[in-house]
């Protein structure tokens, strides 16, 4: 794919990330999720070599970047189709969140271990009544002398398994008005009352989903982050990069199946010509690559906005991204099965198990219809339907 509008930094990124892909690729991948565990090789070999942290500060052992440089190494990881879906909660939303955010003791707790990949987090903001919307959120946190009592439920929580600590999105009573505003708490995965299970998935992925069970877990004071005042604000703060991450996802996924599917269409020989010579094939193909493209230049805009400081205009961008790449993604993996014909259903080609996975960034985080609710209100100017 074209880099010409990427610096030089980003390009030679791109490159050596797609090297560490291919090192490992679908086959690394598979066999984790066959055998039932973690990618915790590739996890750790990318930590090493700065990728997990490249968006955090350097003074906290970052790479001093920001999410143009996180998306590039999760689009490259997964057009090698070994993508790490753990790089969208660790360090693009919480690491992001605790690096704007955090206190000092939090920063120095948390960002260190995120960036080299010896610490991971998980992300709690879905419940089962509220679904998209965060107003409805019920997990809530009140005061018992300086501590903090957090109860609630979420589920569809990526890898809770092997995360030290959850940012747990709950919600505090306003004094003055007495409503509830969302608040982010970190909760240790040992934290007494802090009950897990796992959902049984049709999703084949390493990340296992869960739901969690929080009982009147106690929170010290500094488990809060930031500002009770700025929940809000600490929360979107989040949200972005996890959609621009997201787009990064399935622009990554959609990638390795249009490359296994025109691979086949150039040497798959049907009447002493490749099938790729005809246009019912080539076109669709082609279409895909434009579709995947397109949704690239919209991450990097959001990227862009985002790394600049322009909340608003990278919210915006964000949804937009994540939108679109997951259309790409999902057209892109279901052209390349079509493509394969029965070859493209085989476990030899690895493309099947990507139709259910390539869901994943239609539905999560948010559903592609709200955010065509969000851009026609927000960004048309029209009634709000919801």
């Amino acid at each position: 794919m074209s880099t010409v509008l990427e610096t030089e930094e980003h390009q030679a990124l791109r490159a050596a990330v797609a090297a560490l892909g291919k090192r490992y690729g679908r086959d690394y991948m598979t066999t984790v999720i066959r055998e039932g565990s973690h990618t915790h090789e590739l996890w750790a070999e990318a930590a090493k070599l700065g990728y997990l942290g490249v968006n955090l500060p350097e003074e906290y052992g970052g790479g001093g970047g920001g999410m143009a440089e996180l998306s590039i190494v999760l689009e490259e990881l997964g057009a090698a189709g070994s993508p790490l879906l753990m790089m969208i909660v660790s360090p693009a939303i919480c690491g992001t969140v605790i690096a704007r955010f955090g206190t000092d003791e939090q920063k120095q707790k948390w960002l260190p271990g995120l960036a080299d990949g010896t610490l991971t987090m998980a992300f709690g903001i879905t419940e089962p009544d509220a679904g998209s919307n965060s107003h409805r959120i019920t997990t809530t946190a009140r005061r018992d002398g300086t501590d903090w009592l957090l109860t609630g439920r979420k589920v569809f929580v990526s890898g809770v398994d092997i995360a030290d600590a959850t940012l747990i999105v709950g919600r505090t009573e306003d004094a003055r008005s007495g409503k509830l505003k969302p608040c982010l708490f970190i909760v240790p995965r040992d934290a007494e009352g802090f009950g897990r299970n796992q959902i049984d998935m049709e999703l084949h992925a390493p990340e296992k989903q869960f739901e969690l069970v929080l009982d009147d877990v106690r929170l010290p004071a500094e488990a809060l982050v930031g500002d009770e005042d700025a929940g809000l604000l600490q929360l979107f703060a989040g949200l972005n990069p996890e959609r621009i991450m997201t787009a990064a996802f399935g622009i990554g996924m959609g990638r390795f199946a249009l490359g296994k599917a025109v691979e086949y269409a150039r040497t798959r020989q049907v009447w002493k010509a490749p099938i790729g010579s005809h246009q019912a094939i080539a076109h669709p193909l082609a279409t895909a690559h434009i579709d995947l493209e397109l949704s690239r230049l919209m991450m990097q805009k959001a990227a862009r906005l985002y790394d600049d400081g322009d909340d608003i205009g990278a919210g915006e961008a964000a949804n937009m991204a994540k939108y679109a790449a997951g259309e790409a993604c999902v057209k892109a993996v279901d052209q390349a099965v079509h493509t394969l014909g029965g070859n493209g259903l085989t476990r030899e080609y690895g493309l099947a198990s990507l139709i259910t996975a390539s869901r994943v960034a239609r539905i999560a985080p948010v559903s592609r219809e709200m955010i065509l609710n969000y851009v026609s209100h927000q960004s048309l100017g029209l009634p709000k339907s919801y």
